[in-house]
């Protein structure tokens, strides 16, 4: 191709960290204008290419070039203002900001010396409504909700003249409102030449929005291609060198028994609506809403996460006192939340640790936590769910984002918890990592646990619950059970009560 064309190129471009050779002999030339998918397991190289086209890291060899230039930032700053913006899969926002303050804060709008609040709000205002967040700009970020950070960080990225952006799982809290607001946002810059590198575990959104699509495994280029003409199962076998059957594998044979947790008339506030549901031993309940629909704040407030204002809550038939996360650890209720890192796992501590930390009576005698008791335990846990790790002795912070999952998940299965409330299980998990948590689900339901899935990815909710209830504008609009599911139904109820406020 033409080297006006080309806005990026790298050129055998290789990266080693202690061990791991994660960047191995990379080539590849970026269009001005397109927009290029790059796909790859969790550990494949795509988490490493961010962070060299953002001045994390710098490359051990081989030479990266932007518009024909050396390109060698020291900082993300000097990536910055070079026009290369990454929104980063972990948010990098700052919470006791205000959005407004973090949309601009490296161009302040500034009146006689001083801050121009009315600019600042004014333009964080149109920045929110180009990626559509109806949410006042003078709130602070802290009290968002992750999928509305990621709005947020998406909206800071537009908001600068970028040549070149990098978007790094970018749907994964979005529902396809949102999503479909994304890809006419990219198709916007597209058509001001700006290149987006599009990263993504969905692989149907390649085709949706792609022009070319790069495949990275173990480090290594694999493909470089159009995507015209390619297929899912094509970049599946691509990823992970074999096919992979059903991904999600419904189990028609494990019928749902009694019910195992029943909520009554749950409300956050006093003058919100009261929810109502109850999911059934055996039994994974789906729970779709749109962003800021109020599903996930009602999950929170029933695990006692958040305070509530009324109703009732049922484990096997009795009514439970639910004031605190303790008290609904207590009742046998787990929660997995949307920001695993910040609240799921202590990051800096071993794989054990983070397995028994929900009871560690179960480790211990008479007081003293027994080292070899907690070891057995967890290697049994590595074994029973596959957790791809070194030792049980590293920090959970270097696993890749699949098997934190997993750790997650095992601490619960370690405390024995009966029902289990997963906020966005696949969260930046890739294909294959995500096809083994659904095994687990499955596992788990056959076990007799109940499971309550919140998602914002409607196929997985279709293909893995024996019944869907929707989130709109904070009310539990309504249920659908299996023989009922369609996506189009499903948006119609999520969208209810947004069309009629």
């Amino acid at each position: 191709m033409p080297a006006t064309d080309v806005i990026l190129t790298l050129d055998d471009v290789g990266k080693t960290f202690p061990g791991v050779v994660a960047l191995d002999g990379i080539s590849l030339k970026l269009r001005r204008g397109e927009t290029h998918v790059v796909l790859g397991e969790n550990g494949a190289g795509k988490s490493t290419l961010i962070k060299l086209l953002a001045g994390i890291h710098e490359p051990d060899s081989g030479e990266i070039f932007l518009n024909g230039e050396p390109y060698r930032p020291k900082t993300p700053h000097d990536a910055q203002m070079q026009g290369v913006r990454i929104v980063h899969q972990e948010l990098n926002l700052l919470p006791y900001l205000s959005i407004a303050e973090n949309l601009m804060l490296e161009h302040l709008p500034r009146r006689f010396g001083m801050v121009d609040r009315a600019a600042l709000n004014r333009r964080a205002g149109e920045l929110l409504a180009e990626v559509g967040l109806a949410v006042d700009p003078r709130t602070l970020v802290a009290e968002l909700g992750v999928a509305q950070m990621q709005l947020v960080e998406i909206a800071k990225a537009i908001g600068y003249d970028s040549k070149l952006l990098v978007l790094d799982e970018p749907t994964a809290t979005l529902t396809p409102p949102e999503i479909e607001r994304l890809f006419a946002i990219i198709g916007r810059l597209k058509a001001k030449a700006v290149t987006t590198i599009y990263i993504s575990h969905r692989l149907h959104e390649a085709f949706r929005i792609g022009d070319r699509v790069t495949v990275l495994r173990n480090g290594k280029l694999v493909e470089t291609s159009d995507l015209e003409g390619l297929s899912v199962p094509h970049l599946v076998r691509r990823m992970i060198g074999r096919d992979i059957a059903d991904e999600y594998g419904f189990d028609a044979d494990i019928v749902p028994g009694a019910v195992a947790l029943a909520v009554k008339g749950l409300k956050r506030t006093p003058d919100a609506a009261p929810v109502s549901f109850s999911v059934r031993h055996g039994e994974i309940l789906g729970v779709a809403g749109l962003v800021g629909s109020g599903r996930t704040e009602a999950m929170r407030a029933l695990f006692g996460a958040d305070r509530k204002a009324g109703g009732t809550i049922e484990v096997e038939g009795k009514a439970v006192d639910v004031r605190d996360p303790r008290d609904a650890v207590r009742q046998g209720l787990g929660f997995l939340t949307e920001d695993r890192k910040s609240q799921g796992l202590l990051l800096d501590l071993p794989v054990d640790v983070n397995f028994t930390i929900t009871d560690l009576r179960k480790i211990s005698a008479r007081g003293l936590l027994d080292r070899s008791k907690e070891k057995r335990a967890a290697n049994e846990l590595v074994k029973q769910l596959r957790v791809k790790t070194a030792s049980i002795d590293t920090p959970v912070r270097n696993l890749s984002g699949g098997n934190q999952q997993k750790v997650v998940l095992a601490k619960w299965l370690f405390r024995g918890t009966s029902t289990l409330i997963l906020d966005e299980p696949t969260r930046g998990v890739d294909v294959g990592a995500r096809r083994e948590i659904y095994q687990l689900l499955w596992m788990l339901a056959a076990n007799r646990k109940a499971i309550v899935m919140v998602s914002s990815d409607l196929p997985e909710l279709i293909g893995m619950c024996h019944r869907i209830i929707v989130f709109s504008n904070g009310k539990l609009v309504g249920e659908l059970s299996r023989s009922d599911f369609d996506q189009e139904r499903i948006l119609s109820l999520a969208y209810q009560e947004h069309v009629q406020a």
